[in-house]
């Protein structure tokens, strides 16, 4: 069975559209008599939005499409859609279950998952949309649209003052960093083995060939990634004469979201994650400094780290960020996930599972860790202000503006104004997405390939990274402080392109960032209820 029908209804109001008449309109732009009299009141420029909505297409396998809806992430995203199904006949269990069949059915298709193909293969004959819920779940996204670009505008207002104070005649006499030493390097693959935690840690090494021993960078990837995902930024940075350690971890990396494809797993990530990652690191740096072969080559009291999404947690929580059990016991209440539509928090709430919330018996932070950049990191509910006002280390916080699941507002640019040590840096990349700094993988790798408007413009997202890393850890790692005319808002806007825009600021107060903020209830939006009312 296939839907034939969907039926809309708005109170008191009920339209009908046979699904054959939108795939007309979709695939030819054919205005059937019973689109018509909707016709006069749609604007031109939202029917061609509609066709645009009904056809685009999501590459995803149906076997991923089906693990990923067995998740609890997957689970969260069902149930929020079938809000807007409502059918007397049928429980929503079943309601649930119908989606789930439909997504995967449409994944199969041709021409990928995509609206149209989905209300194709929805398993009755007709649907049911509630309008009303439609329009309300459209306007909590629209709010929390509307409240991130408020942000993003407040934070290009403080970078272009802040740039102002930055004489031109200062900026122009700096060095080309791409004028650097190229340095010859040379990369191995270590096979380490933790016994205590039982994790078997595959790390590359990346080394400059150097007369003194090079400080040294860790780099950790995010959730389903490896450490060839970000070797582009470890060549870059060992050409100019740093160390650099990439692990994969092995409980959060891409071997874990193939089991998860292959059913061997039940969970893209276990929670103890949130504690092995960054343990994984302090063992790395512990075997590195008892093995004969690195004592003259490598710097380890000299050390940085940078992470992007679950990897940007991993290093804010090396360099103090304590994991705020409390915080997450107010923002993970049932009513307030059920309601939320930050994607991360949903991973955040999961460090609830952890034994031992007493914060004791673990600490995550490494002394040798002198500096930290976090990419897209998920800090709202797992820091919270009083984890994240535990740093007093220099950091740097980059966010994207087009960042669907670790948002930008809530994840990074809030959290950036907690952090009370002066030497941080918040970065913006406007029209970045949360995938938009990773690199390509191993070729033959099993990562899922994701489309050109999942990443947006990476060539850019790649340079930035390069080009704000090797100042910052310079300055702060290397402790070079003639790389620090480098680290500001006008040398951020004299690198920033059409295509993927650049803003650096170094201070944005509570009182900054009020307005941009509707509403700061801590018992309708629970994100925010750290946030201080002035």
């Amino acid at each position: 069975m296939a839907a034939e029908q969907i039926h809309a209804s708005y109170s008191a109001l009920e339209i009908s559209i046979p699904i054959s008449i939108l795939e007309s309109y979709a695939k030819h732009g054919i205005i059937n008599a019973d689109l018509a009299g909707y016709y006069q009141y749609i604007p031109a420029h939202k029917l061609q939005e509609l066709r645009n909505i009904l056809m685009q297409p999501l590459r995803i396998s149906p076997s991923v499409a089906s693990q990923f809806l067995d998740t609890q992430q997957g689970k969260f995203i069902l149930q929020r859609l079938t809000e807007l199904i409502k059918t007397s006949s049928h429980p929503q269990e079943s309601e649930f279950q119908a989606l789930r069949t439909a997504l995967i059915a449409a994944a199969a298709e041709p021409e990928g998952l995509n609206l149209l193909n989905l209300l194709r293969k929805y398993p009755q004959k007709s649907i049911s949309i509630d309008v009303a819920s439609g329009m309300q779940i459209a306007d909590e996204l629209e709010k929390m649209i509307s409240e991130t670009e408020k942000a993003i505008s407040t934070i290009i207002q403080a970078s272009h003052l802040e740039a102002a104070t930055i004489p031109l005649e200062k900026l122009s006499q700096l060095p080309e960093l791409s004028n650097q030493p190229n340095l010859l390097t040379q990369k191995q693959t270590l096979q380490l083995f933790d016994s205590i935690r039982n994790r078997h840690l595959s790390t590359d090494i990346y080394i400059p060939n150097t007369l003194q021993p090079a400080p040294v960078i860790v780099i950790s990837h995010g959730l389903g990634l490896d450490s060839s995902n970000f070797r582009y930024l470890a060549n870059y940075l060992a050409k100019n004469g740093f160390a650099v350690v990439i692990p994969n971890h092995p409980g959060s990396d891409a071997k874990q979201l193939q089991s998860l494809i292959k059913r061997n797993s039940n969970q893209v990530a276990h929670p103890n994650e949130f504690k092995d990652r960054p343990l994984d690191i302090k063992y790395i740096l512990d075997q590195l400094e008892s093995d004969s072969r690195f004592q003259h080559r490598l710097n380890l009291q000299q050390v940085g780290v940078f992470g992007q999404s679950l990897g940007g947690y991993t290093a804010l929580a090396l360099v103090g960020a304590k994991i705020n059990f409390e915080q997450l016991k107010q923002d993970c209440h049932a009513e307030k996930v059920r309601n939320t539509w930050n994607m991360s928090l949903l991973l955040q709430c999961r460090a609830l599972e952890l034994p031992n919330q007493s914060g004791q018996e673990d600490n995550l932070q490494d002394q040798r860790i002198k500096a930290a950049i976090a990419v897209n990191p998920i800090t709202s509910s797992i820091f919270g202000q009083a984890g994240l006002s535990q740093i007093h280390t220099p950091v740097m916080i980059i966010g994207s503006s087009e960042d669907t699941v670790a948002p930008a507002l809530y994840e990074q640019i809030l959290p950036f104004s907690w952090i009370t040590y002066p030497q941080k840096y918040l970065v913006m990349l406007l029209g970045a997405t949360h995938f938009s700094t990773i690199g390509n993988s191993n070729p033959g790798s099993t990562q899922i390939a994701l489309s050109t408007d999942m990443v947006g413009d990476v060539f850019q997202a790649q340079h930035y990274m390069n080009a704000l890393s090797l100042p910052f850890f310079q300055t702060y790692v290397a402790k070079k402080p003639e790389y620090l005319p480098y680290l500001n808002a006008a040398y951020a806007q004299s690198i920033s392109s059409q295509s993927l825009g650049l803003n650096l600021v170094q201070s944005l107060d509570h009182l900054k960032l009020a307005p941009a903020l509707d509403d700061h209830s801590p018992e309708t939006n629970p994100v925010k209820k750290n946030f201080p009312i002035p």
